[in-house]
């Protein structure tokens, strides 16, 4: 579909895909049509249509993942992900595919997202192993089931101290721009007003900010 300019161009279609697919594997899967074409609107994107949005406590109008900022960062350049282990908040474990919609100059605009909800089955796994082949899953992708953009980014925040290795009271400037750099390859600033959050959160200004972006992004 690499001719399309906007998914709303076969909206009707995509809804009745990802409709078919649900209806096809039953109550335990979940599948999503997400709107990326404004990351500087909608953050990591819009979620546009969903079936059995009960897997993730997500709905029309909620947020799509911190893959996406990824994806629309530029730091993966392919984007499309099949056969991933993630969890829920509440704990069901997932086996996840996510592929995007490109326009005819190789853009993302749409992004389509599987959810099946394994968790009865690998709780079984000895009886049903061939369902679950956990050997052949990749597990080191790390997705976040939100309901809004705001959640994602304290999410990265978070994984931004980590990164560092220590609280932000007690980092000092090189640190500090360890962390922002961080943010700004997981596409942290394509948030709206993320800046504001962020400059909060390390104690420093705009100018500061921009200035240790600038610094970083050269490197």
């Amino acid at each position: 579909m690499n001719n399309l300019e906007h998914i709303n161009e076969e909206l009707d279609f995509l809804e009745s895909f990802i409709k078919g697919i649900a209806n096809h594997f039953g109550e335990n899967c979940e599948t999503v049509l997400l709107d990326v074409s404004n990351p500087e609107e909608y953050g990591s994107g819009l979620i546009v249509a969903i079936e059995n949005g009960h897997i993730t406590g997500r709905k029309v109008g909620d947020t799509g993942t911190n893959l996406g900022l990824e994806i629309l960062r530029g730091t993966e350049s392919d984007g499309d992900k099949h056969n991933y282990m993630t969890q829920t908040k509440d704990g069901k474990m997932l086996r996840s595919t996510t592929m995007y919609i490109r326009d005819s100059q190789n853009v993302p605009i749409g992004c389509i997202c599987i959810n099946l909800d394994i968790t009865d089955l690998v709780m079984a796994e000895n009886t049903i192993r061939q369902f679950t082949k956990a050997d052949e899953i990749n597990t080191e992708v790390k997705e976040v089931f939100v309901n809004n953009v705001n959640d994602v980014l304290d999410m990265l925040i978070q994984e931004a101290q980590e990164h560092v290795g220590k609280p932000v009271a007690h980092m000092n400037k090189e640190e500090k721009m360890k962390g922002i750099q961080y943010l700004d390859k997981k596409g942290a600033f394509l948030i709206k007003k993320a800046g504001d959050t962020i400059c909060s959160y390390f104690g420093i200004s705009k100018y500061t900010l921009y200035n240790y972006l600038e610094k970083s992004r050269v490197e």
